[in-house]
């Protein structure tokens, strides 16, 4: 039997859950910028008394690995790594947007239309990728500048859904495309890791905790400060 304890970052939620033989059985989260650091311990903290589980019980923890918010991810990684040091357990590491397309599926398993998470990354540009019905992916995650062309091909022969907080922001541009469908109320969650934390889980598929680092996309650019 598995027990993970699993970490998102990697947008505007900052979310702890803790699932069972790929089960979540227990979930703390809150949609809100700039309070991971801030947050991330406590909530660690207060999923395991909801679950009525201890560090000991817990057999690896699993990390949304990106992409995503640059700090965000950091704060979570290194939540996520700190762990798996102090109690000697295995990192786990799941690609973001894989984890939004299957948490989406769970809300709306009946849909056959291909699936389109987006993470906002500012302006016009999103983190994205796309995936079928079943989970396969059809387009590699990549940082794109969305316009009227965007998606072109895919929409000519398939309905798609698009979520996730970049999702929003395109509406204007690929909402008035027929077979083009903006979800704005879905939120991420630690929950969504569930699924493929498990399977690599039980393929022993772990990543080096000493090494491992998150899948940023793009280079981090900070801001100039004001003068």
């Amino acid at each position: 039997m598995s027990l993970i304890l699993q970490i998102e970052t990697a947008t505007t939620v900052c979310s702890v859950a803790i699932a069972r033989e790929g089960k979540t059985i227990a979930c703390v989260e809150v949609e809100q910028r700039n309070v991971h650091a801030e947050k991330i311990t406590l909530f660690i903290e207060e999923v395991l008394n909801k679950a009525g589980k201890s560090y000991a019980d817990i057999d690896a923890i699993a990390v949304s690995s990106g992409p995503g918010s640059y700090t965000g991810l950091r704060i979570g990684v290194s939540a996520a790594k700190g762990l798996c040091f102090a109690l000697d357990k295995p990192l786990i590491a799941v690609e973001t947007l894989a984890a939004m397309a299957d948490g989406f599926r769970q809300q709306q398993s009946d849909t056959s239309a291909l699936l389109c998470p987006m993470i906002d990354a500012r302006r016009m540009e999103v983190f994205t990728s796309v995936f079928d019905a079943e989970g396969n992916n059809i387009m590699p995650t990549s940082a794109e500048i969305i316009d009227e062309h965007s998606f072109e091909k895919l929409l000519q022969d398939h309905q798609m859904i698009f979520f996730g907080d970049g999702a929003a922001k395109c509406s204007n541009v690929l909402g008035t495309k027929p077979d083009a469908h903006i979800v704005t109320d879905f939120t991420n969650s630690a929950s969504y890791l569930s699924k493929k934390a498990f399977e690599k889980f039980e393929k022993k598929d772990f990543e080096d905790v000493a090494y491992f680092e998150p899948y940023y996309l793009k280079d981090f650019i900070a801001g100039k400060k004001a003068q």
